[in-house]
């Protein structure tokens, strides 16, 4: 299947550096969404395995806790390398099973990677602080400690990004961690398992299990040892980590959630660019990305205009499976999310909206959605009210800033937000004036391993990337040293 490295593709879970099946020989068949044929089946542990996986990494923290910072990080940097030497075998592999295009899998490949290279070097840097005295003879400061055993709960549409995001950040500053990957796509994951054994990493330091969703969850999060959860994932799951965290008692929780991202074309934009940039934010990953664009809002002076060249612009999309040649947009990823993308289209339709590009299922079948332009789309239909994990685009003109804020505005979700717009003036009242962590002016791209990455409101807490990134698994300790020998302060 993966001739390069046929190695990485395993079909066991990862546990104390030993590769494990289910107690119960259950499993779970892994399809390959553009065809629906069963790729492979891995297994479903038990509570009890679940258990154990906790066991081994807590056994591995009482060590590498202590490892040396240049050490953690050499391991790390063999990891990174092993990922990028490997990087075609693993595009092919999230491909196979997440369904993306292959060039995006690649690029999901070197994004993965970077946070691993990332983590690595930022961890050596990261270093308490002295605080001047306010106490006679005694010297103050802090230290930052790992917090302990992590449990990363990650999805399916980045099954290799999300893992690295968490697991660089945790083993580099110390933690070990069990990693429960989305069921739609373990094999991802597992390789990782396997290069990090390549890499050197000690046994139980980075551990990959799988089970019944909810089972696996709750066995985790409520580990009494497990002392930072780090989850990506719908708001309602992250609702549900959040709960089983708190029944277990106080542990540090990093949630990165749903999205509903607004897109903002002011009249003074380029409209080329404005183009340009929509159909990128909105299709990659086959829409299928917490950060698309979900509703678009276009200056009345420009909305004709811009919806005619956006429907032209995504009727040349080439939608197909993932290892064929130039294709921009895969298949949902399984029948459900197709079910619910027919059902959203049809509701559009039936209230009223213009469907100018695509609007119906591709000729493909079976999980394949024809890219979608829907225009003058309104509040109380489900393509705007949604979120819309499809190649399905909602766009709405607007008249005023005020208005377009207020309307960008109205959703529980606080991810991502775009705006394409020339006049400074405008780009940074909108900037401030969105209640989104993350705005990306005039570009697709704003991600990447230097900066923080999370989303306010019902879409998270705490971040991950840049510095910020080794918050969720650091605890700050304080110090006091007195009886120095110190001269006592003078009395002023």
């Amino acid at each position: 299947m993966l001739p390069g490295h046929p190695v990485l593709f395993k079909s066991l879970c990862y546990m104390d550096g030993r590769w494990i099946h289910s107690d119960t020989a259950a499993t779970v068949a892994v399809q390959n969404p553009a065809d629906q044929s069963v790729i492979g089946h891995v297994p479903m542990l038990e509570r009890a395995q679940i258990v154990a996986a906790v066991d081994a990494a807590q056994r591995a923290f009482e060590s590498w806790r202590w490892v040396p910072q240049q050490r953690r990080s050499a391991v790390l940097l063999r990891w990174h390398e092993l990922i990028l030497r490997h990087l075609e075998d693993l595009a092919a592999l999230l491909s196979l099973e997440q369904g993306k295009p292959l060039n995006e899998s690649r690029g999901e490949i070197r994004y993965a990677a970077s946070f691993v290279e990332w983590f690595a070097n930022e961890a050596k840097r990261l270093a308490g602080r002295t605080i001047p005295t306010h106490i006679d003879g005694a010297h103050l400061g802090t230290l930052m400690e790992p917090a302990g055993v992590a449990a990363l709960i990650t999805p399916w549409n980045f099954p290799v990004a999300m893992i690295t995001r968490k697991a660089a950040a945790a083993i580099a500053i110390g933690c070990t961690t069990v990693v429960k990957p989305a069921h739609e796509t373990p094999f991802s994951a597992l390789a990782l398992a396997q290069l990090s054994e390549e890499a050197g990493f000690p046994p139980g330091v980075f551990n990959v299990v799988l089970g019944e969703p909810q089972m696996a969850m709750e066995t985790l999060v409520s580990d009494t040892r497990v002392r930072a959860v780090s989850f990506t994932g719908s708001t309602r799951v992250g609702g549900l980590v959040t709960q089983a965290a708190a029944q277990a008692g106080i542990k540090k929780v990093a949630l990165e959630l749903g999205g509903n991202a607004p897109f903002i074309v002011t009249e003074d934009a380029d409209l080329e660019q404005a183009v340009k940039v929509a159909v990128g934010a909105k299709f990659q990953t086959s829409g299928q990305d917490c950060c698309a664009a979900n509703r678009i809002f276009v200056a009345r002076a420009l909305y004709e205009a811009f919806v005619e060249r956006y429907a032209a612009a995504v009727c040349a999309l080439k939608t197909g499976p993932a290892f064929e040649e130039g294709v921009d947009v895969g298949p949902l990823m399984h029948q459900a999310a197709f079910d619910t993308t027919v059902a959203r289209v049809a509701d559009a339709r039936e209230k009223g909206a213009r469907i100018l590009a695509g609007g119906k299922p591709h000729a493909l079948g079976g999980w394949f959605y024809e890219p979608t332009v829907i225009a003058d789309a309104r509040p109380g239909m489900r393509v705007y009210d949604e979120e819309n994990f499809a190649p399905i685009s909602a766009v709405c003109a607007f008249d005023t800033l005020d208005e377009v804020v207020a309307k960008a505005n109205d959703t529980e979700y606080g991810l991502a937000a775009y705006v394409c717009a020339n006049r400074i003036d405008t780009i940074f009242q909108l900037v401030r004036r969105l209640d989104f962590a993350m705005v990306s002016v005039n570009g697709v791209k704003f991600t990447g391993a230097p900066i923080p990455f999370g989303g306010m409101k019902a879409s998270g807490l705490g971040r991950e990337g840049g510095a910020e990134g080794f918050e969720p698994f650091t605890e700050t300790k304080y110090f006091c040293l007195g009886n120095l020998g110190l001269p006592l302060t003078a009395t002023a």
